[in-house]
């Protein structure tokens, strides 16, 4: 593996881990103290004010004829995506919304064949099918457990819509990816999901009651902003320069693992009730987990890459 390649595959784990630990954060303050659309606005303006901060010194000029793409990636990528995930996390439990979002790669090989035309091989067929028998029998296994599960059939469709949206922005964000820096694309694409929100967001926000907020409310926010959303979109954007959206979109296999890892962290240092028991069974599923990442990421030296 190239050396680009292995950086933006290292990026794309790192991704895979801040989502992770996403679920349990986000969730320990929704719907109380702060609801979902009411959060997905602090955290679009928060790091919409951040990407700008750098970009208003690194500006690109835009062809008009991309315009329509960005507003695309905007709705879908910014918009779309987050209100629709944060809603389906606030009302649904953290397995569905795992399980739910391992589709996501199968929604991005069938929308790059679409969009795109990039048919994909046996092995990467071999590799999503490996990838997400693992992660849903992960899920299974974790709910077979005496842990309590709040699902919601309304919060469930509601993540199904996220993947979906997510799908389509991994695959029409690709071309700017070519023509743009990787800064250039993420900054506007949030400025333009930041108009989509506005008219949601702001009667909502102004409602959060910031003066009651734990020590730990306030990092769950910070770390949304910060750590899921400006370093996480600018590491996913820096690795779709160097992958393809499929093999992008094959890293969320590794979400449910970090969940389980992150599910055992938060419930011994913060004695939440979210802890899993270590089981052969799960370490078989993170096995499927890790060979359906690696066949989907697997180049030949001798491909061809078709833009």
């Amino acid at each position: 593996m190239q050396a680009s390649k292995f950086v933006a595959h290292l990026a794309l784990f790192i991704v895979a881990l801040i989502y992770g630990a996403n679920y349990y954060i986000a969730k320990s303050v929704m719907p109380h103290p702060i609801g979902a659309t009411a959060f997905i606005f602090v955290r679009v303006s928060g790091a919409l004010i951040l990407f700008w901060a750098i970009y208003i010194f690194n500006r690109e000029k835009i062809d008009k004829s991309d315009y329509w793409r960005f507003t695309v990636c905007g709705a879908t990528g910014v918009a779309v995506n987050q209100l629709f995930f944060f809603k389906g996390l606030a009302i649904t439990s953290l397995s569905n919304a795992s399980i739910i979002m391992t589709i996501n790669p199968i929604m991005v090989l069938i929308m790059s064949a679409f969009i795109l035309k990039i048919k994909p091989n046996g092995r990467k067929k071999i590799g999503i099918v490996l990838g997400a028998m693992g992660a849903i029998l992960l899920i299974i296994i974790s709910n077979s457990s005496a842990i309590p599960s709040n699902s919601s059939i309304l919060g469930d469709f509601f993540i199904l819509i996220n993947a979906l949206s997510y799908a389509i922005y991994l695959v029409i964000v690709k071309p700017l990816m070519a023509k743009y820096k990787p800064l250039t694309v993420i900054s506007i694409v949030f400025l333009i999901g930041f108009v989509f929100v506005f008219p949601f967001g702001i009667k909502p926000v102004l409602e959060i009651p910031w003066s009651e907020f734990s020590s730990w409310q306030y990092f769950s926010v910070g770390f949304v902003i910060l750590a899921t959303t400006f370093f996480a979109y600018l590491l996913n954007i820096f690795a779709l320069s160097r992958v393809n959206p499929t093999q992008a979109s094959s890293y969320i296999y590794l979400q449910p693992i970090m969940a389980l890892f992150f599910a055992w962290l938060f419930s011994n240092l913060l004695n939440e009730p979210y802890n899993n028991e270590i089981t052969p069974y799960k370490i078989l599923c993170a096995l499927l987990i890790f060979i359906g990442i690696y066949l989907v990421s697997f180049e030949r030296k001798k491909a061809i890459v078709v833009k």
